[in-house]
């Protein structure tokens, strides 16, 4: 006659224990997002001031060595650059500065230290890419309230992310502001009629080509042409 086996009672996870494992599991990938906001907020200050500030440098120091603007006629001086003032852009900005003998940031690599490459909220790929412009610009007019247009020389940086555009705008002008200060957004600098402080046209829940937010985590973030003026 066969023994019958004792009754083997089956445990599985208590609700503490799954509470805990879950717990667990939230405080993980919570550091992880944190991690990577922190490594991406040290690469946004890195373009900042290495970047951006090195470039601005590099301008005060060519204008203070050649008496004239980049790309202006030393001759006949208009005090704008490219003379034109068509933007200066890739090699040919490279090149004034190289045959100038003026120190550029490092950049992206040897031959492109007018771009500079970083990730968005979304941690998809962007590049920044610099070049110079003489454009109207608005300034204070003859009395308080009114502005008038007057031709400034700025730093073009396109494909600018909106964090990166007002972490730029923070440390260069100390106030987040599309339309005031030395830092302002493509479509505000020369905005006479504006008188109020605008905020910039996209944010991080819009897509890259569009300005209606999508909040969709695998988009590229959304991108704006930032002007900074320069000293000169």
């Amino acid at each position: 006659m066969k023994t019958q086996k004792p009754f083997l009672a089956q445990h599985g996870f208590t609700l503490v224990e799954l509470a805990v494992v879950i717990a667990m599991i939230g405080l993980i990938l919570g550091a992880v997002a944190v991690g990577k906001d922190l490594q991406r907020s040290a690469v946004y200050q890195r373009i900042t001031t290495e970047f951006v500030q090195g470039w601005m440098i590099s301008y005060d120091a060519y204008v203070g060595g050649n008496g004239v603007v980049p790309g202006d006629t030393p001759a006949t001086p208009t005090g704008r650059v490219n003379a034109s003032g068509n933007e200066l852009c890739d090699n040919a900005l490279l090149n004034v500065f190289l045959a100038a003998g003026i120190r550029l940031p490092e950049g992206r690599a040897e031959g492109q230290q007018n771009r500079a490459a970083y990730l968005d909220s979304n941690g998809n790929p962007q590049e920044v890419e610099v070049c110079l412009q003489s454009v109207d610009w608005a300034e204070p007019g003859a009395a308080v309230g009114t502005y008038v247009s007057r031709t400034r020389n700025v730093l073009v940086l396109k494909s600018v992310t909106p964090a990166l555009a007002t972490m730029l705008d923070s440390q260069i002008d100390n106030r987040p502001d599309a339309r005031f200060g030395r830092v302002r957004e493509l479509a505000q600098a020369n905005a006479v009629a504006t008188l109020v402080g605008q905020l910039w046209s996209v944010d991080e829940r819009m897509r890259f080509g569009s300005v209606v937010a999508t909040n969709r985590d695998e988009d590229q973030i959304a991108v704006t042409t930032v002007l900074v003026q320069m000293n000169q």
